[in-house]
């Protein structure tokens, strides 16, 4: 069910005020493309939670003067949304950083310099698709494999 900042789920209703219209604007989106509420309210807080605090002031400032997400805006639909809710994710160092990628997607979806850091990103990612997680050594070689399917 889409929500505007009038009607929204209870867990968002302690986020900074723009951090929840990015979120609510975040799910909307997942939920055109297919994710399930239970899917999409956790995975478009954290992904507005991360925005807020890359964004600068100008960044949150156009954003906040932006017209409020309503149920009924129409979103783009990724085509290949479905496939990759439930792709494994992966950590792998490619180029000198450290990726964090669903499968099949065409580009990765995080970058850091250090794998800690790639790894805790991983970890969020996989806990909210409910999908595996599989972390490779610098040297290409599987390190670990976290299945958090059953969660």
């Amino acid at each position: 069910m889409p929500w505007n900042v009038n009607d929204y789920p209870v867990s968002m209703k302690n986020l900074d005020p723009l951090v929840r219209k990015k979120a609510i604007s975040i799910a909307n989106a997942l939920l055109a493309d297919g994710y399930d509420d239970d899917r999409a309210i956790p995975i478009a807080t954290s992904q507005a939670e991360k925005w807020f605090d890359d964004a600068t002031e100008d960044e949150k400032k156009t954003f906040q003067n932006e017209k409020n997400p309503q149920k009924n805006d129409t979103h783009d639909v990724n085509k290949n949304a479905k496939k990759l809710m439930d792709a494994d994710v992966t950590v792998r160092y490619q180029d000198e950083q450290w990726e964090v990628r669903s499968t099949g997607s065409a580009r990765a979806s995080d970058q850091f310099d250090k794998k800690d850091e790639a790894v805790a990103r991983g970890k969020e990612i996989a806990q909210n698709k409910r999908s595996v997680l599989r972390i490779y050594k610098q040297d290409g070689t599987k390190q670990q494999e976290i299945d958090y399917r059953a969660n």
